[in-house]
């Protein structure tokens, strides 16, 4: 069976131009390994396996994003009531606010405050109400937010 990927409309977007540009990658690759063939030895040339290397990261990472897309299943805007994927949730811990949206594992990016349903604070989140609080775990002890919003 397939596994279903859930993706944001935002999220599709940006993997289709990813896609995109790696595709359009290809003929330069192409050009790298032809040159270095030129070069002469392929046992003992550099620039040869770079581009060979350079050429399997983006054939992969292309086969892995077209997987994704064929199997993706578009999330919905979050509930406003409940935390749900899609859902953008802002927490308060004691004056620290900080803002999540909960998304499916394929578009999590922390540094964006993009977060998975699957980590540890998606999890806690999930189905919570505002007013609720959700106690997480980390390296540093355990730590108590309050949902004050979800958006």
């Amino acid at each position: 069976m397939k596994k279903q990927f859930q993706i944001t409309a935002e999220g599709k977007t940006e993997l289709e131009a990813e896609l995109e540009q790696l595709k359009a990658r290809r003929g330069d690759i192409a050009d790298k390994i032809a040159e270095a063939r030129d070069y002469g030895d392929l046992s003992e040339n550099a620039e040869y396996d770079a581009a060979r290397e350079e050429q399997g990261l983006v054939e992969s990472r292309i086969a892995e994003i077209e997987d994704i897309l064929m199997n993706a299943e578009l999330i919905k805007g979050g509930s406003k009531t409940k935390v749900g994927l899609g859902s953008t949730v802002e927490l308060k811990t004691g004056k620290k606010t900080v803002s999540y949206t909960v998304v499916g594992p394929v578009e999590a990016n922390p540094l964006e405050s993009k977060i998975s349903n699957e980590s540890p604070i998606g999890k806690a989140l999930f189905g919570k109400k505002v007013g609720d609080t959700a106690t997480i775990t980390t390296p540093k002890g355990e730590v108590t937010y309050e949902i004050t919003a979800i958006k």
